[in-house]
Parts: C-alpha cells; structure tokens; sequence
C-alpha cells in the first residue's frame, strides 16, 4: 500500500510543519535536531508515516511508522537523502541512528565507524573517515608508536593553550595537535589552524595537524558548541571518544592524550571525566595538567573574548602569545567597522533603521563587505608583525598587494558596490602598524603607532581619478592619504580623548556623539563628490548645532533631511570606525 507514496520536502520554517515533525518523531522516541531539510511521506489522511532530515552530509531524525516498518519506504527515504546530500557535493554521507537500525543502512552500503550505547554513527561514500585516516599515516611517517596527542579548539590560541603544550612536549616524543575543525567559533578554522601553528614553531617535537569531522566537530559533538550539558551529551561525547580511539590514534601512533583541567566549563569537565574513564579502556592513556593561571586566574579563551567584546586590546593581548596578536588585532578592525555600521540613527548613512541616501547599499551588504574584509587585515597584520620581529619597515608594494587583493574580494562580495574602499585603507593601515608595535613591545603606545603609520603612508602616491582625489585637487582639502601621512592628528589629538570622555558619560550614544564631531571638523570628500565644498560646509555647521544639544529625535530628522538632499558622510563614517578600533587598541 506504501508503494505510491511520494517523498516530499517538508519546510521546518513554518511552525505548523515543525509540530507535526516534532510529535511524530516524539512518537518514535526521538526528538527534533537541528537539520537544514526535512523530507517524509504521508498517508491518505495527512499523517507522518516516515521522515528524516539532513544537516549538510548527516542524515538525523530518522523515523518510521510502525504501519510502515514492513515496508521499502525507509529505504526510498534513505536513498532520497543520499541523493539531496549528493546534489549538494557531499562525496561521503553520515548518518545517526540507533544501534537497532544499523541493518537498514549496511543493506545501503554504510559502515558503523562509532558506537555508543543510545547511538552509532555510520558513514557511506569513498572520501569518508579513510582518507583523513590516511593524511594522518602520511604526516606521521616514519615515527614510531607511542606518540601523545591533544585536540584543541583555540578560539584564539591563549597562553593557556601554549602552556598545555609545552608541558604535553616536555614529556611526549612526538606530540601531536589536532585543531578542531569548524566555522561556528568567532575565530574560523583557518584562523585557529594558523594560531596553533605560529604557537607552536618553536617547539621541534610538536606536529600540528588538521582537523576533521571526526574530533570534536558538527558531526560527532554537536552539544560542545552549544556548551550545555543535555542527556544526549554522554552520547555525543562517546562517539567522539570511540573514534579517536578506534581510527585517530592508531593512524598517528597515539599511546597517551593530554587534557586541561576544566575547573570552569561543566560540557568540558564532563568531556575529560569520559575520557579518562573511557580511552584506557583502548590502551590510550590520558594525563591532565593543570591550567595555566595568569594573576590569579585561569588563562582562557572566554576570557581574551570577553577582553576584545569590551573593546580591550591591552587585556586580551596580555592572555595570548605574541603570536596571536594580529587575530585579535584584525577581528578588533572588524567590530569597530560593524559598530560603527550598527549605530543608529546616523544621518544619510547606512544603519539598522535604513540604507540613508543610498540606493545601493544595505545592512547586510555592509555586513558581507566586512567579513570579506577579514581575511585582508589578518595578513596585514600578519605581515606587520612579522616585520616589527625583524626591525623591518613594512613595503609599500606588498601593503598595495594585500590591499588589491582585499578590494577585489570586497568588490566581489558586494556585487562591485564600493561599501568600504576609504575604510579598507585606513583600518588596513593601522592594523599593520599596530601589528608592528605589538611585535615589539607589550603595550602599544600612540607615539609609536602614528610614526609608523606615517612611515608606511609616506611610501603611496595619491590615486589619481577617485572621487576623494578629485576633491582635494579641486578644493585644497585633506584627503585620506594626506591624514595618513599626518598620522591622523585630529584623530589622536582631538577626536580619541572626546570618544573617551562620550564613553565615560553615556555609552550609548558615544559613537554618535563621535561621528557628529567628526562631521563637524573634517573636510569629507564624499560629501564634497555629493553635493559641493560649499553644502560640505553648512554640513559641518549642521553637524556642530547637533552634537552641542543632541538627542536622538533630532538625529533621525537629520538623517531624514541628508536622504532628501543626498547626503551621505561616508569619510566621516569612516573616521568613526578608524577612531572606534585606535581606542581598543590603546586601551
């Protein structure tokens, strides 16, 4: 009777769909997880009679009727599955299931490559757990049995993590870190992968690897991103034991793995109990060592994030090796550019509210704009870094390089809208010099951080043909280069020291209290392009009789007024974000 049934794609995002979903796997002893699509068949009266989900190459929430577990149908759902995950470019799919189901799947061509007592996790297709069981023997090579391992998340690298490894290194052979492998964290994968292995240069027998779906990931524990103890957790954290042990550590030599006490985080604590109970049951020793503690406390990742969140550079920086300085440099570049983007009202500016006076850019193009960004100023500062360690002035034609490439990505991201051409140069600028200030001392201070941006600038040639250029040609006023190579001196002398004393009176509106001064003395170019020097000056007026008796009221009749008029401080906007990252920096 089930063989007309049709398999059918069942929306989550409409509430009615995500209850009926939600009792029918109730039903069967299962409960809704997350998935990015849902697919079942029903009979003549409407009622679920067998569903399951994908999330990216994991089949979950797999369910079958009792009137349909005689029946081909969850087979048909299956293959139905596997099908929607192969369209999408998955080259192996993973499925959950309870042990009982194990038959149906091994009749489809899958294997069991974890088990759990409530759970197995299966795996079909060519490229699945044996190819990174096989970079794993290639990176090993010829080093003998009897290997350690850690596996860290790193969102960033903390001294708290160099400490574990040291430690580990003075008692392993060869050591190896396997970086977990997501993009959930504030800081991506690549950029945890490349502050492990900066962190760890130094020290000869210590062998980063990557990461995978099967350590600490999306797929084997997804409560560890949640950070919540749940009754599945013992479950996800099975699973992920029993593969390590059975494919990671044999493929490396593993004998031993090292944890760090967790005195704070309860997932993690119970994480290194299961562990210590489980993997010497597979011949692996595990040692803890105790955490690394910085006046008083425990040096951890949740504390450099919090440092960064209240805009603190000093504080984070003093949690982290030298070697993660330029990530949190460059994600700092990155909140200032979005704080200043979600400020609002602002007038004729792109905010939360509205697009200003301009019809070809939103919030959310902004937003992509700067995280196409990101990447850039990472090597900037990178790169800045580097040449502080060797007493070198950063290049031009390699800050122009990075730079190029930035725009193109930029461009690329915004469909070749130009969101943040003015701030790309500013906040890329200072991101190198800053970068280089911290390769040098603990502490940045302004003197030296402006007299390297000096130095750097100094190197450009004004762009001939821009609007800004056009401006400063024809009007005699300062561009965007000419304050660089000044070292932005209103910036430091005038506007920093008010954004701090707008921050000790009213947080909230310090940033626009910040952009309002800043439209009242500088000379904006994109103002100039728009509607002339002389409206650019009653603009700067304008912007004076409303920082001197401000309210939010009068702000969004003046952001109603510059829409009219075409009006849209984009240099000044600019400035803001530039002055908003210089203060984390410094402070």
């Amino acid at each position: 009777m089930y063989d007309n049934f049709e398999i059918c794609d069942m929306p989550l995002s409409l509430k009615s769909n995500r209850t009926r979903v939600e009792r029918f796997l109730a039903d069967n002893g299962l409960r809704l997880e997350d998935v990015d699509y849902y697919a079942v068949a029903t009979d003549d009266d409407g009622n679920i009679v067998v569903g399951g989900g994908l999330q990216g190459n994991v089949i979950k929430c797999i369910a079958v009727g009792e009137a349909a577990r005689e029946t081909g149908l969850s087979n048909r759902l299956i293959s139905h599955l596997i099908g929607m995950a192969t369209q999408q470019g998955a080259d192996s799919v993973k499925v959950f299931t309870k042990p009982g189901n194990s038959a149906i799947f091994e009749s489809m061509g899958f294997t069991v490559i974890a088990r759990a007592p409530q759970a197995i996790l299966m795996e079909n297709g060519v490229k699945g757990i044996g190819r990174y069981t096989d970079y794993l023997r290639r990176m090993r090579g010829d080093r003998p049995d009897g290997a350690s391992a850690i596996v860290m998340n790193a969102n960033p690298f903390t001294l708290g993590h160099r400490y574990l490894v040291a430690q580990a290194a003075q008692e392993a052979t060869t050591l190896y870190v396997i970086a977990v492998r997501e993009d959930r964290s504030i800081f991506s994968y690549a950029e945890r992968l490349a502050m492990i292995q900066a962190g760890c240069e130094d020290m000869d027998n210590v062998v980063v690897v990557e990461g995978s779906d099967y350590a600490i990931s999306d797929l084997t524990f997804p409560t560890y991103f949640l950070k919540q103890v749940t009754d599945a957790t013992d479950t996800h954290i099975t699973l992920d034991l029993d593969l390590f042990a059975r494919h990671i550590a044999p493929a490396l030599g593993v004998t031993t793995r090292y944890v760090g006490s967790e005195p704070i985080d309860a997932l993690t604590a119970r994480y290194n109990e299961l562990m210590q109970e489980q993997l010497p049951q597979h011949g692996i020793a595990v040692k803890a060592i105790e955490r690394f503690v910085l006046d008083g406390s425990p040096v951890s990742a949740s504390r450099v994030r919090q440092s960064m969140a209240d805009g603190s550079y000093t504080l984070a920086s003093a949690l982290v090796p030298q070697t993660t300085d330029p990530y949190l440099i460059a994600h700092l570049a990155c909140d200032a550019l979005r704080c200043e983007l979600n400020t609002t009202p602002k007038p004729g500016l792109v905010d939360r509210n509205d697009n200003g006076a301009h019809s070809d850019m939103d919030l959310a193009l902004m937003n992509k704009s700067i995280t196409s960004l990101l990447p850039y100023f990472i090597q900037l500062a990178v790169y800045g870094h580097t040449c502080g360690e060797n007493y070198e002035i950063p290049d031009a034609c390699e800050v122009r390089r990075i730079g190029i490439e930035a725009e193109e990505a930029m461009l690329k991201a915004t469909g070749g809208v130009n969101t943040h051409r003015g701030a790309l140069f500013s906040m890329g600028l200072t991101a190198l010099a800053a970068a280089w200030c911290a390769s040098r001392d603990e502490r940045i201070g302004s003197k030296q951080l402006r007299e390297l941006i000096m130095q750097v600038a100094g190197q450009f040639s004004p762009t001939a043909g821009t609007h800004g250029n056009n401006a400063v040609n024809a009007h005699r006023v300062t561009g965007a280069l000419d304050l660089a190579k000044a070292g932005y001196p209103q910036l430091f002398n005038e506007w920093l020291p008010a954004y701090q004393g707008f921050l000790a009176d009213d947080a909230t509106t310090a940033p626009h209290r910040l952009l309002l001064l800043i439209m009242s003395q500088l000379d904006d170019t994109n103002v100039i392009h728009r509607v002339g020097y002389d409206q650019a000056q009653q603009v700067k007026r304008e912007a004076r009789e409303l920082l001197d008796n401000y309210t939010e009221q009068a702000m969004s009749q003046m952001n109603r007024d510059y829409i009219a008029r075409n009006i849209s401080p984009g240099g000044s906007a600019d400035m803001v974000a530039l002055t908003i990252f210089i203060h984390s920096i410094l402070n």
